[in-house]
């Protein structure tokens, strides 16, 4: 390993204390270095989802997963490290089952947890008997997975922790992720503790194709990784990876959003809150007008099969990736990310127009959308993918074929839903509007930056500013803003709200008083590019 490297994990193990206030985990950022192969990271670029499975020994508990152990009693440490792993025993995981449901859904790769934070082994290693084999369970449920996911054609994801409670315990340190400090002795026992887990890992699997390094020292799991497998795509670690919140604006470099099923990342059986598969769609779409990739968290129970309300909500993914795959798979950003209710992604010459929030558009209901930043061409087409566009169930002669016309305000563009998804006739998710051979009607997208806020006891000083713009027609700007309820509670926020229009200067620069809320609050900067609505990225004041 190289000395510089060597020299900086000391002062990694300290990082967890100067995580950003903003509450978005997102540590890679600080990585010193990327060795992922081009076609690696092109590969996840074209890739819509994954799946992300949270899974350890607490699971019996029901509890988070590994963060009870951070400031507990003597009493339950103990008892965690040696009495959770006599009655683990997963034996209803069926990992083939879950692959094809993934598959089904979309998924191209599933991440699985080798190890979290606790430090509980899901592999049979050499370096700790506080590992599954050690249980009732007593086989490898890694390999199992392994095995599993490659026979359904997807790709193998490894989630790794290097920070490792029980190697605290057993070493009579404390327990903690803030300011740990090691002498030059433990920094190296730690290394090669975390090394030999990795190279069992590169070497006793076969290839994998997918790391996640949660915590630190993460230079050392890189190095040992990219050392045996120098075709691995280590995500956390070297790209952008935001947890359980998505980008506010597109981004161009691979990057990809972990977020959770319900609020937690292991299995929660009381006091949980799932996202509803329309919420989850909606996410998988906003990633991938954005450019990215959503590897969406499931949690198996203690027995290690997917409770029903996880399941369900893969199986309405799945309905809705079946009609709609094209307008996911291999995609790329329109020259904006959306227009009002309507998300942009593209492919080659055609767009695809995936309109959402549209909870009570009846079957045999035609509805019509102006989009400003798409200009029709002499060879345009419009369909609605899963749709034939000819016939409607039970109502014979009624026109359902999409329509469009250019007009000088935006191309105008018609749909119906003519297709019976559910039996109750309601199908509250996206439809998906494909336009082949259409052109951008925006050379390029104003730059929209959210700048620092000027908070007061009464009102509140918003600012952001345009680059990019010099003849664009952009005139004005506002800003969104609603209260902050939290990085897990994301889609449970309140609507957006938004400050009068105001001109933009000379330098692109503009501002809007607010009056200042009670707690925590997050805006952002919009500006109106002809007639489309182009935002910042979204900021916290707390």
């Amino acid at each position: 390993m190289p000395t510089k490297l060597l020299a900086i994990l000391p002062l990694l193990l300290c990082f967890q204390a100067a995580r950003a206030q903003n509450d978005v985990v997102n540590d890679d950022e600080k990585s010193s270095y990327n060795l992922n192969k081009p076609e690696r990271e092109q590969w996840l670029k074209n890739t819509g989802a994954g799946l992300f499975i949270h899974f350890s020994v607490d699971a019996q508990l029901g509890v988070v997963i590994s963060h009870s152990l951070v400031g507990a009693s003597d009493d339950y440490v103990n008892r965690f490290f040696t009495e959770l792993p006599k009655t683990f025993n997963p034996d209803k995981f069926n990992p083939r089952e879950i692959a094809e449901l993934a598959k089904l859904a979309g998924m191209k790769y599933i991440v699985f947890t080798t190890k979290h934070h606790a430090g509980f082994c899901m592999w049979d290693t050499k370096t700790t008997d506080f590992n599954i084999t050690k249980t009732p369970y007593k086989k490898d449920l890694l390999k199992e997975f392994v095995d599993a996911t490659r026979a359904a054609g997807l790709d193998v994801g490894f989630y790794f922790s290097p920070e490792d409670f029980y190697f605290l315990h057993a070493n009579h340190l404390p327990i903690t992720r803030d300011n740990l400090k090691f002498d030059a002795a433990m920094t190296q026992k730690y290394n090669d503790y975390n090394r030999r887990q990795c190279e069992e890992l590169m070497t006793n699997y076969g290839k994998i194709d997918v790391f996640f390094i949660d915590g630190e020292p993460k230079e050392v799991v890189k190095e040992t990784c990219w050392r045996i497998q120098p075709n691995l795509l280590i995500t956390r670690g070297a790209i952008k990876t935001p947890e359980q919140t998505l980008p506010g604006t597109p981004i161009t470099q691979p990057w990809l959003s972990p977020i959770t099923i319900g609020t937690a990342w292991q299995y929660q059986p009381t006091n949980e809150r799932y996202k509803s598969g329309t919420q989850l769609i909606d996410l998988l779409v906003e990633a991938r007008s954005k450019g990215g990739s959503l590897l969406l968290n499931v949690g198996p129970k203690a027995n290690g099969a997917l409770p029903d309300e996880q399941e369900g909500r893969l199986r309405e993914m799945a309905a809705w990736y079946f009609l709609n795959h094209e307008s996911i798979d291999s995609t790329r950003s329109w020259v904006v990310n959306k227009e009002n209710n309507v998300l942009f992604t593209a492919k080659g010459k055609n767009l695809y127009a995936i309109v959402t929030e549209v909870p009570d558009w009846k079957e045999g209901e035609r509805r019509t959308f102006t989009l400003h930043s798409v200009k029709a061409q002499p060879n345009t087409t419009v369909s609605v993918l899963g749709q034939n566009g000819k016939i409607m169930e039970y109502k014979p002669g009624l026109d359902v074929r999409p329509t469009f016309q250019q007009t000088p305000g935006g191309l105008v563009v018609t749909a119906v839903k003519s297709q019976r998804i559910y039996d109750d006739h309601r199908w509250p998710n996206a439809l998906v509007i494909k336009l082949a051979n259409v052109q951008p009607a925006l050379a390029e997208a104003v730059t929209v930056e959210t700048t620092a806020a000027k908070p007061a006891a009464a009102s509140t000083q918003l600012s952001g500013r345009l680059y990019n713009y010099k003849g664009k027609s952009v005139t004005r700007a506002r800003f969104a803003y609603r209260p902050y309820r939290g990085r897990v509670e994301t889609l449970y926020a309140d609507p957006w709200q938004y400050s009068a229009w105001v001109p933009v200067s000379a330098d692109g620069r503009f501002t809007a008083p607010l009056k200042t809320p009670k707690g925590a609050f997050e805006y952002k900067a919009v500006a109106e590019q002809s007639g489309v609505a182009v935002e910042g990225d979204t900021k916290l004041v707390n």
